[in-house]
C-alpha cells in the first residue's frame, strides 16, 4: 500500500472543518488524499486496538430514510470508535416513525435535528435530496446516499481499498459493470476516478442501464479514455480493477423492466480465468446474483475487505468535518 505516514498536517485538515460532504465532484485529489491519509491513521489505531477519544462529547445524528446495513452500521460504529455518541432514526416506506410521515418536509426535519447534534449522516431515497439537506444543515452534513444520485463515502472507501490492494490508482484500467443508470455508487466511483491519472475506464452495462450522460459529461475535459460496451466478458478481461454492481430493483418503474435486466451481467469463475494478472474485484454490496459465490475464493475478490474499509474512512470523514482529529 502507498505509505500514508501519520495524520495529515493541520493546514490540510483545516479545509474540512464545518464542511458538508455531499458528492465527490466537490473534492480535489489533494483533499481525497487527505481523507485517505486520515483513514490510514485511524486504520492503524484500529489494528493496534487503540482507544480513541477524538469525538468525545460530540453527537452524530444517523438519519436513514431508506434501508441500509453497511453504511449505517459503519457510520455509527465509526462514531463510537471515535468516542462519540449516536442518535439514530431508521425507517422505510413501510415503517415510518419520523414526522415526515405526518407531512413534515425534509428541510424542516434537518433544521430541527441541527439542534441535537454536531454532525449529520443522512440517507434519502430521493435523488437530489442532498441539495435540500445541505441548505438546511447548520452542522456538517455527510451524504450517505440520495436515491440514484450520489454516495460519496462509498467512493472514498472504494478509493481507499484500491490504495490498499493496488498501491494507488494511477495508470490502471478500470471496468465499471452492471447497473450504471441507477447505481449511485457507480456514479460516485466514476467521479472519483476522474480525479486521478487512470489509464482507461470501461463502462459495461445492459443497453437499458447505461451511465447517464450527465456523469459522462463531467469527464469530457479529462485525459481519460472512456469506452462504453454491453459485454461483461470483454470488460473484465481488459481491466485491472473490476467494479461490479447489482441491478437496482427499487429504482425501476416496473417489475418487467427489472426482470428483463437482472440476469444479464453475472460474474462466474470462468470470468476470473480471463483476468489480467492480479486483477481485483470490487462491489459496493449488497450482492444479489451478479457475482456467484464460487468467485469469493479468488484472492482478488476484495469486496468484503472493501466493506470493512468503510469504518476507518468514515471515521476520517467524521473527524475531519468536525475538526476533531487529535
Amino acid at each position: 500500500m502507498v505509505e500514508f505516514i501519520g495524520k495529515p498536517s493541520q493546514e490540510r485538515m483545516e479545509v474540512f472543518r464545518g464542511r458538508n460532504i455531499i458528492d465527490i465532484s466537490s473534492l480535489t485529489r489533494d483533499e481525497i488524499e487527505t481523507i485517505m491519509q486520515t483513514a490510514a491513521y485511524y486504520d492503524k489505531a484500529l489494528t493496534e486496538k487503540v482507544r480513541l477519544y477524538d469525538m468525545d462529547g460530540k453527537i452524530m445524528a444517523s438519519l436513514f430514510f431508506e434501508p441500509s446495513t453497511r453504511t449505517r452500521l459503519s457510520f455509527e460504529s465509526a462514531m463510537e470508535r471515535l468516542g462519540g455518541k449516536v442518535i439514530s432514526l431508521t425507517e422505510s416506506t413501510t415503517a415510518q416513525i419520523s414526522s415526515t410521515s405526518k407531512g413534515e418536509t425534509l428541510y424542516d426535519s434537518i433544521r430541527v435535528v441541527n439542534y441535537y447534534c454536531d454532525v449529520i449522516a443522512c440517507r434519502s431515497p430521493i435523488e437530489g435530496a442532498r441539495l435540500e439537506i445541505s441548505r438546511a444543515a447548520t452542522v456538517p452534513y455527510i451524504n450517505a446516499g440520495d436515491g440514484s444520485g450520489e454516495h460519496p463515502t462509498q467512493a472514498l472507501l472504494d478509493v481507499y481499498t484500491i490504495y490498499k490492494e493496488k498501491d494507488g490508482l494511477d495508470g490502471l484500467t478500470y471496468a465499471i459493470c452492471g447497473d450504471l443508470k441507477y447505481g449511485r455508487a457507480a456514479h460516485s466511483f466514476l467521479e472519483a476516478l476522474a480525479k486521478f491519472s487512470v489509464k482507461k475506464i470501461i463502462l459495461a452495462s445492459p443497453q437499458e442501464l447505461r451511465m447517464p450522460a450527465e456523469y459522462l459529461a463531467k469527464l469530457k475535459d479529462s485525459n481519460i479514455e472512456i469506452e462504453e460496451c454491453y459485454d461483461l466478458d470483454y470488460a473484465v478481461a481488459n481491466a485491472e480493477v473490476i467494479y461490479m454492481t447489482r441491478v437496482q430493483r427499487e429504482r425501476f418503474a416496473s417489475m418487467d423492466d427489472y426482470l428483463r435486466n437482472k440476469d444479464l451481467f453475472i460474474m462466474t469463475p470462468n470470468h476470473v480465468d480471463s483476468f489480467i494478472g492480479d486483477a481485483i474485484i470490487l462491489h459496493p454490496l449488497p450482492r444479489l446474483n451478479e457475482i456467484t459465490l464460487e468467485v469469493d475464493d479468488y484472492p482478488g475478490a476484495a469486496y468484503f475487505r472493501q466493506a470493512g474499509n468503510g469504518l476507518p474512512v468514515r471515521m476520517a470523514v467524521l473527524a475531519l468535518v468536525t475538526g476533531s482529529v487529535k
